[in-house]
């Protein structure tokens, strides 16, 4: 490598509520020598950033205009209404987008969820953020419905969240921009999220299977007796004694001595 080249690296974009940390930590354990950075945009600016090449790949909320991206969809969020903790809406497990009808909800402007028509009633001025809408729920201007993973991510003592049927839902998406070409470092990292394996014919080069050794007793030479021992036979012999540990008894050829009479 010459000095004017750079060593390769691998740029991640996130938007708020998405946890990356299980496939950074793949990434780390499988390519080492290559390091990850890791950039947190809003959902609004994400396409814009991965368009731009400013991050080789990145997670983003659906729907995103797809012009010059590539997108997986990977997972659907459940939707929330945040509330105080003595709200009535906090005694149920869920509600329906209906049961929200009198309740002033606010609709932030980097709202992430897909509306044709917000539930509840509007507030008089949109809160510029998400973060800032819950700071107002907090304050009991009103509730809001979020992802769950923003009601967590922005999670106050004084707060709580409930799921709300009858809402549309977001999707979070692994984007990349469009190319002939995938680029082998944003492959990679779609075969981490995908679940691929180190040895993927889609992931890295995979390993060759080694070929396995042929035991020596089946079609290669015959086994050697083990050392101080022999076999059956060879110990009948030598070692004068039958079967049952008796004296060996005399072969057919051989002379009986007579017995000596007594003078």
């Amino acid at each position: 490598m010459t000095g004017s080249e750079e060593p390769p690296s691998f740029r991640l974009a996130y938007v708020p509520g998405v946890t990356p940390s299980k496939w950074v930590r793949i990434w780390n354990e499988r390519l080492p020598d290559v390091p990850l950075t890791l950039a947190t945009v809003s959902a609004a600016q994400a396409p814009d950033v991965l368009r731009a090449r400013e991050a080789d790949a990145g997670f983003v909320r659906l729907p995103i205009d797809r012009t010059d991206l590539s997108a997986i969809p990977l997972y659907t969020e459940t939707t929330v209404v945040v509330v105080p903790k003595g709200h009535l809406v906090a005694a149920v497990e869920e509600v329906s987008a209906d049961e929200l009808a009198d309740e002033i909800v606010l609709h932030p402007l980097d709202d992430t969820l897909d509306w044709e028509r917000p539930p509840g009633r509007a507030a008089l001025e949109r809160p510029a953020t998400t973060e800032d809408a819950v700071e107002l729920v907090a304050a009991g201007i009103g509730l809001l419905v979020v992802p769950q993973s923003l009601a967590r991510l922005y999670h106050r003592k004084d707060l709580t969240y409930r799921t709300v049927t009858g809402v549309p839902e977001s999707r979070i998406a692994l984007s990349w921009a469009e190319e002939e070409v995938t680029p082998d470092l944003v492959e990679e990292f779609i075969g981490i999220v995908r679940g691929r394996t180190v040895n993927s014919t889609r992931g890295r080069t995979p390993t060759p299977p080694q070929p396995k050794q042929k035991r020596a007793d089946r079609g290669g030479a015959p086994r050697k007796a083990a050392a101080g021992k022999s076999s059956g036979k060879t110990a009948g012999k030598s070692g004068g004694k039958n079967a049952r540990g008796g004296a060996a008894a005399p072969k057919s050829g051989a002379k009986r001595a007579k017995p000596r009479r007594r003078p």
